[in-house]
């Protein structure tokens, strides 16, 4: 009975991570998002961003490139974990080598889950903090005729 249930927890935990994956993967953030564009233009970078070699471009890449390359690694790891499961041919210590890889890369993909989230949390608390205050609305039109000659 104890085997049917770690069973179907397993199934229940592969589908949800298997829903959860390819939402969180095609998710893509807006520059404003990010706050690396505010960044710039708060140090007085504004406008020097016309090519794709602009800091804040080049960080965004650099990041997205570094989880790119975890889930990666999470992927082989599970697949690996699996492996090794289904050719464990009744040997407990594989078994139990698998289950601890497959616990490990659970808990490494919230770990990454979360130190992207703090991180956005962050910059995006910076950005809202050394920006200025953008509550004042539109700029009034100056009055016609009123500075002329």
């Amino acid at each position: 009975m104890t085997s049917l249930r770690f069973r179907f927890a397993t199934l229940c935990l592969t589908a949800s991570l298997a829903l959860a994956v390819p939402m969180a993967v095609s998710a893509q953030l807006t520059p404003a998002k990010t706050g690396l564009k505010a960044a710039a233009a708060g140090s007085g970078l504004e406008g020097g961003c016309a090519s794709a070699d602009c800091l804040p471009e080049v960080i965004g890449r650099a990041i997205n490139i570094v989880l790119g390359f975890l889930g990666i690694v999470l992927l082989a790891l599970f697949l690996y974990a699996g492996f090794l499961w289904m050719t464990a041919g009744g040997d407990e210590a594989k078994v139990k080598t698998a289950r601890q890889l497959i616990t490990n890369a659970i808990i490494g993909y919230f770990i990454i889950g979360a130190a992207y989230a703090l991180t956005g949390f962050v910059l995006d608390s910076l950005t809202r903090v050394t920006s200025p205050a953008e509550e004042a609305g539109p700029a009034e039109a100056p009055a016609e005729g009123g500075g002329g000659s």
